[in-house]
């Protein structure tokens, strides 16, 4: 069992106790910091100007802020303060730190950013347009935090939370959230217009989110049986710096030894991969099959909350 250390009911692990900045920490932090500032530019400049509805914390503040005029920074940080307590009671104050983090920028930036005139960026009756372009950027912020190991707070505690007491999983409690939030819109704005904005904004942020989470992954893996297999191994490896796997296989129809390479590389590296392999051996057989999700030397780092 993993040493640690309880202060007033809050349970701190070893790891946590033991925690020192390192230059990816510094480097993921300061990604955090650039993907907050292009998802509450997104609010400010397009969203809230022309009052269009959102999910998460941010939602709920959204709409505190067409009803009353509270600044949005406000009810975001007394409402994530809140969940965090609760948070770092129930799952640890290690998933906690850079949430912790990620809502005292956000709630910085959301303070210091004026909303933008409307009109500014697109026409003043243009609201779909701000729907798209403001979901777009607050997606790819909320995904530039999320590859950094990071978290904006909000319905991501909240789903946490969920996850760890009842049997629902992640998404589906994030999703539960945030159209409950967008359809209580219609109760403060009375437009329905303005509830489907809302869901467009969601369903395109997902897409931005998704692209920019799974996109910085995508790579490919080959499969390259051939009898120059050594020289194409080697050249994969001096020209395109690549690690090669060399697998022993055997052909079911022929009953002959083979030698299948095996390589994973950025999907960028397929073509000179294919024309590699092609001036050495114009008769090899290529496999190439699309992997999301690769870690270790040369990829990406495993990172667990």
């Amino acid at each position: 069992m993993t040493p640690s250390l309880k202060i007033k009911g809050i349970r701190i692990p070893d790891d946590v106790r033991k925690l020192r900045l390192r230059p990816s920490d510094i480097r993921d932090h300061a990604q955090i910091v650039f993907g907050l500032l292009l998802y509450a530019f997104a609010w400010k400049g397009f969203l809230l100007p022309h009052q269009i509805p959102g999910g998460g914390v941010t939602g709920i503040g959204a709409l505190i802020f067409f009803a009353t005029g509270i600044p949005v920074s406000i009810p975001y940080f007394a409402i994530n303060a809140v969940l965090l307590v609760i948070a770092i009671r129930s799952i640890g104050l290690s998933f906690s730190l850079k949430t912790i983090f990620g809502v005292g920028v956000l709630t910085f930036l959301f303070s210091v950013i004026p909303i933008i005139p409307r009109g500014t960026f697109v026409g003043p009756n243009d609201s779909f347009m701000a729907c798209i372009l403001g979901s777009i950027m607050a997606g790819v912020g909320v995904g530039i935090v999320f590859i950094s190991n990071g978290s904006s707070g909000g319905t991501d505690i909240i789903a946490k939370i969920l996850n760890q007491s009842r049997n629902i999983t992640l998404g589906r409690a994030m999703l539960y959230c945030d159209v409950i939030i967008i359809s209580s819109s219609y109760l403060i704005l009375g437009s329905l217009e303005k509830v489907v904005f809302g869901l467009v904004t969601l369903a395109v942020m997902s897409v931005s989110l998704d692209m920019v989470v799974n996109g910085v992954r995508q790579s490919v893996q080959f499969f390259i049986i051939s009898r120059e297999h050594e020289k194409i191994a080697d050249r994969i490896n001096n020209e395109v710096h690549r690690g090669v796997t060399i697998l022993n296989g055997e052909g079911w129809y022929s009953k002959e030894p083979v030698k299948v390479i095996m390589v994973i590389a950025r999907k960028n590296q397929s073509v000179a991969i294919f024309r590699l392999v092609k001036s050495i051996d114009p008769a090899a057989f290529v496999s190439q099959g699309s992997v999301i999700g690769v870690y270790g030397q040369g990829f990406e780092a495993m990172k667990v909350k």
